[in-house]
């Protein structure tokens, strides 16, 4: 199989192939890793036991993170939903609940999968669990859908950057929420099409959102940016499945991304100098600055 290098070489191979995104990144892992299926199917099995692990455990014993900053959010989420006073219905009730239990596993340091990054670590999970446990998918389903979120974090490795640090939060939470559009999208049925309809539509929503971390420790506000981007995935896969299109294509977007990032302040790029990260109230509670 051909290697691709942006979205539309990858829709090519889709259609010659008649592949959905999942199953050509597979493939490719396959062949260029030089292995079976067999193992890259084992490797992709622990990864989502990871990620289960990571989401479910903080919502039954929350857990204070390293730097005291967060902690026992997924908790009270879970709560206020079994009260029956949610307003953002079950199915994004647990998306935001597991993306942020998530950012909590990270923070105290406990054992994540980084999609693409740690402190994006919450949204790809977070989605493809909640849509896992609301659609009764399989875990083999998810699994295959997981290399799709695959195939689009290694586009924006590939022709951008997924690091805050380079590009601001929208290089991490923006390309992680990408990342899980795709995936969902091409699990409740969407094309190929609508799956780099419904990434490029997470960029566009989130583009040049900085990178501030309080106390420059990956855990505030980067918790409730994991949330906002499992929600704006949420919000871009429906758009995709509905049959809407995007002006600016998958590969465009990246590259608008990645440059707007490359314009954004060194304060504004996980430095801690800058945005949230030097509000009184934030500088009070890290006690990095005294």
């Amino acid at each position: 199989m051909k290697e691709f290098k942006n979205a539309v070489e990858l829709l090519t191979l889709c259609t010659e192939k008649n592949l959905p995104i999942s199953e050509i990144m597979r493939q490719r892992e396959i062949i260029l890793g030089e292995t079976t299926a067999e193992d890259v199917d084992a490797r992709m099995a622990r990864v989502l036991e990871i990620m289960k692990d990571a989401a479910f455990s903080p919502v039954k014993k929350p857990v204070k993170s390293m730097g005291g900053l967060i902690g026992g959010e997924a908790k009270k989420l879970s709560l206020h939903q079994t009260s029956g006073k949610s307003i953002c219905g079950n199915l994004l009730d647990d998306a935001i609940t597991y993306a942020m239990a998530t950012l909590e596993t990270n923070a105290s340091m406990g054992l994540i999968v980084a999609s693409p990054t740690a402190g994006s670590a919450g949204i790809v999970p977070g989605l493809l669990l909640a849509v896992q446990k609301h659609y009764h998918f399989s875990d083999e389903q998810i699994q295959q859908a997981l290399f799709n979120a695959g195939a689009i974090g290694y586009l924006a490795m590939r022709n951008a950057t997924v690091a805050g640090a380079v590009g601001g939060c929208q290089a991490e939470t923006g390309i992680a929420a990408a990342m899980a559009a795709s995936a969902a999208t091409e699990l409740l049925g969407g094309t190929s099409k609508q799956c780099t309809y419904a990434a490029s539509t997470v960029l566009m929503n989130m583009l040049g959102l900085v990178c501030d971390p309080v106390g420059g420790l990956v855990e505030y506000p980067c918790q409730n940016r994991n949330a906002a981007g499992v929600a704006n995935a949420l919000v871009a896969a429906e758009m995709a499945l509905a049959g809407i299109t995007q002006l600016i294509p998958l590969d465009e977007m990246i590259n608008v991304m990645y440059t707007v990032g490359k314009k954004l302040p060194a304060e504004l790029r996980e430095t801690a100098l800058g945005g949230c990260a030097t509000a009184p109230s934030a500088c009070k509670s890290c006690h990095m600055c005294s």
